[in-house]
């Protein structure tokens, strides 16, 4: 038997409360006296930038053509084989006319000889510290990556060996001596001996970079032509250059200093500091300080500034660890100091004679 139709009474959905929209509040009048004044710090500026920049990836290492080396190494016996038959031909010379003149030609040729050896062995060591040092480096970011304290242990030896000549990480030697076997993770002991060695020599750093942006900003100042400002900045920076590779125990030589010099424009090239950092440093002396000192001194602030980038992207290249425990220096860290150092000068006040 089938069942007779039947109807089921359906409910429609309960619609969903709509949220009343907030009221508006109604205008009023702000007492001046009870007013908040919020200070925006061009420092603040510097930190996110520096910040930023510093999570860009590292500079990838360029292939070099095996022509190339094939042709210089080929032009370079050419010409040293060259220059010995000249000096061949010239003691022969020399002791044909006198024998005292070619026994004097030989001597200086040996002496010649001798120097030149010194020097490409000086040279070579230089070159060899340098590759320490980017060894040194790698072990450590690795290390830090895969949190193995045997690496991290092997990574410690290698560079308390090589700081071994400063006087300045002597008690963080002698600590990382007692504590490394304690420590079993190999990202906490990476951490202990970047805080342990790195942080005297960092702080000497900053010492030299913050000193060299003071005197350029000074020379620039006051210096007639625009060629001397740009001859004084590359010397400053060179030398900046140099003694920042000799705190973090580089010592490079000449062919050392010019791989420094690339590592440190490729740093600059990749984290495009030198661009940002020109803006912002204009922009902030623009409105800041060139408002109350003279144009001539904003300018020597700007210099400075980036006299200071130069040095903060020195730092990067010749350290041996990365920046991971300890913070990055940024160009924040510079800036008070220096806009002070420039605006006492302005005023006729020597900064030294006040301490």
């Amino acid at each position: 038997m089938s069942r007779p139709p039947a109807a089921f009474p359906i409910e429609p959905p309960t619609p969903e409360p709509e949220e009343k929209p907030a009221a508006k509040r109604k205008p009023r009048a702000i007492d001046p006296q009870k007013a908040v004044a919020v200070r925006v710090d061009p420092q603040d500026y510097f930190e996110e930038t520096d910040l930023a920049l510093a999570e860009l990836p590292p500079v990838p290492p360029r292939r070099r053509s095996w022509l190339a080396r094939i042709f210089f190494g080929a032009f370079g016996l050419l010409i040293s084989l060259a220059i010995g038959l000249w000096t061949d031909r010239l003691i022969r010379d020399l002791f044909t006319r006198a024998d005292w003149l070619g026994w004097l030609a030989l001597a200086a040729a040996g002496i010649a000889v001798f120097a030149l050896a010194a020097i490409v062995a000086r040279e070579a060591l230089a070159l060899m510290r340098l590759a320490s040092i980017e060894e040194v480096r790698r072990d450590a970011d690795d290390a830090i990556l895969r949190d193995d304290a045997k690496a991290a242990r092997k990574t410690v030896e290698h560079l308390t060996s090589l700081l071994a000549a400063k006087p300045e990480t002597a008690h963080g030697r002698r600590t990382l001596a007692g504590l490394k076997d304690d420590i079993i993770d190999g990202s906490d002991l990476m951490a202990l001996a970047e805080k342990e060695l790195m942080a005297p020599l960092d702080a000497l750093a900053r010492k030299q970079v913050l000193d060299a942006a003071k005197r350029v900003s000074v020379v620039t100042a006051v210096s007639p032509r625009a060629l001397v400002d740009v001859a004084y900045v590359v010397f400053e920076a060179a030398r900046l250059t140099r003694r920042i590779a000799d705190i973090y125990g580089g010592r490079p030589g000449f062919l050392g200093f010019l791989h420094l010099v690339r590592n440190i424009l490729a740093h600059l090239a990749v984290t495009g500091s030198m661009a940002a950092g020109e803006t912002l440093v204009q922009q902030v002396v623009g409105h800041g300080l060139a408002a109350r000192l003279s144009a001539k001194l904003g300018e020597g602030v700007v210099n400075g500034m980036m006299t200071a980038r130069i040095g903060i992207a020195a730092m990067a290249a010749a350290r041996p660890l990365s920046f991971n425990a300890l913070p990055r220096p940024g160009i924040g860290d510079f800036l008070k100091a220096l806009t002070s150092f420039t605006a006492q000068k302005a005023n006729g006040k020597d900064p030294e004679q006040q301490r």
